[in-house]
């Protein structure tokens, strides 16, 4: 229900004026490999690692909640309490997103004792954290050996070891599974019959797992967050109009050129086909499991047709060139969907070039807003439709490619917003003028379906809100 629930912290409190917070965390947290007790100062030196190091995408928010770039404060009441003054007021969502367990912008308390005793660069790989699991061994790009945490304060593993292995090709995965050498693994939905054929597999779904779109690099209008004009922006795209004013004849072209690489998408076809059914076509980015929220007009109907005439009118007749890059981050058919929107695209004339890199190799250009062209992108779950948007802000340390003065100021706005039904207006208002101008779109929302081996009891529950995209939650597991 997208509601809090204690972990590490056990009680918290809010201020009527949502800008100094309360935080309790359990007394009884001892870190892996003899490191003591959890405490605040943990807390405080992991996230202010996490703000300095700038690789978590909401590291520059961090550094605004925990570190108090915008005039806050952090006092510590004794070991285990400890409150925050933000400065200004914080949307309790936004907070509540990077704080959590297992989601793809959550983040994790380590010792601070250790990265003072070892350096952090050292601590790193071999981290002593507060996890039902502790790190016994490692290769980089091969594996992670786990032992079980005896007594752990959450949950004592069912089994002793996990041992977590790193196989890039879908054959090798399948292979170990068919063989008993893996008890499950990462699976695309085209190998679902194979793994029902593997006797006692059992397959478990998980629906809302994640939800992909396409984002629109280049569109960088105004000036970054230092306050100088993006050097990057380069109407010569198709897609990026020569003027920032929406009601421009430049800016209609661009619109027009957008919503054609919309609508000539079959998002039907990619869930029936790719996806084997589980799934849905979704239109906007983020908006997954907020769907009541949802103004029905936000529609992308596939129409080809429609889709070359709106690319004539805006004077592509021709198409034009576009580099599509998948980020490759462990989805189901995120690569697969990528080549299809390919395939719709050059069915309307646009020639696309396909780039099939490491996500790692990728990722520095766009936080650097560098990168022209569009990607396809698979995130969890939001708790709020507004924390994908703040992707296009400025000070935003990742970047969806695309930002505006409008969107600057109403997005910035509704990340301000604490009352609850204010936020839900500002936030339809927010994706009502991105869905008329196009400057993003959806492809479908996807199960998590994860295959179970004969030796595990498929019936375990994830942690909360926890990422499903692929099995986790291991510590859950019974033995069959």
């Amino acid at each position: 229900d997208f509601s809090p629930a204690p972990s590490l912290a056990i009680e918290w409190s809010i201020a009527d004026d949502f800008v100094t917070w309360t935080w309790k965390i359990r007394d009884d947290v001892e870190f892996h490999k003899g490191y003591g007790n959890l405490t605040v100062h943990d807390i405080l030196y992991s996230y202010k690692e996490y703000h300095e190091g700038a690789l978590n995408a909401r590291a520059g928010i961090i550094g605004d909640y925990w570190v108090g770039n915008v005039g806050g404060s952090q006092t510590v009441v004794d070991d285990y309490t400890v409150i925050v003054d933000t400065g200004e007021p914080w949307v309790p969502a936004r907070a509540f997103e990077f704080m959590r367990h297992l989601g793809g912008l959550s983040t994790s308390i380590v010792s601070k004792k250790q990265s003072e005793e070892l350096g952090a660069e050292d601590a790193s790989v071999d981290i002593s954290m507060t996890g039902p699991w502790k790190i016994e061994d490692h290769a980089s790009g091969e594996y992670w050996k786990f032992s079980a945490v005896e007594d752990h304060w959450r949950q004592t593993p069912h089994f002793a070891e996990l041992v977590l292995w790193t196989i890039p090709e879908e054959a090798a995965r399948v292979a170990g599974f068919q063989t008993g050498q893996l008890d499950t693994f990462q699976m695309a939905f085209d190998t679902i019959p194979t793994v029902e054929k593997v006797e006692g597999a059992v397959i478990v779904g998980w629906p809302n797992a994640g939800q992909a779109g396409l984002n629109i690099y280049g569109q960088t209008y105004g000036t970054d967050k230092e306050g100088n004009p993006y050097d990057k922006l380069d109407c010569n795209n198709a897609w990026v109009s020569c003027d920032e004013d929406p009601d421009s004849a430049e800016w209609a072209k661009a619109v027009k050129v957008k919503r054609a690489m919309a609508i000539s998408i079959d998002r039907q076809e990619i869930v029936d086909t790719i996806l084997s059914g589980y799934g849905a076509p979704q239109v906007m980015r983020d908006w997954m499991g907020h769907e009541g929220l949802a103004l029905p007009k936000w529609k992308f109907d596939y129409d080809p047709d429609a889709a070359k005439a709106l690319l004539a009118e805006a004077g592509y007749p021709d198409g034009f060139e576009i580099t599509l890059t998948p980020a490759i981050r462990g989805a189901p058919g995120e690569t697969e969907a990528c080549e299809a929107v390919a395939q719709y695209w050059e069915e309307i004339g646009i020639s696309v070039k396909i780039q099939n890199v490491p996500y790692a190799t990728i990722r520095p250009s766009l936080i650097t807003r560098q990168y022209q062209g569009v990607t396809c992108h698979t995130v969890g779950a939001r708790l709020n439709p507004v924390i994908g948007a703040s992707n296009y802000v400025k000070k935003s340390t990742f970047s969806y490619g695309t930002e505006h003065p409008w969107m600057e100021e109403h997005i910035s706005a509704a990340l301000l917003q604490v009352d609850p039904a204010k936020l839900a207006a500002q936030t339809v208002e927010v994706y009502d003028w991105m869905y008329d101008n196009v400057m993003a779109f959806a492809l479908y929302n996807h199960d998590g379906v994860w295959p179970i081996g004969p030796a595990l009891d498929p019936d375990w529950t994830p942690f909360g809100f926890s990422e499903v995209r692929t099995p986790t939650g291991f510590e859950y597991i019974k033995h069959r």
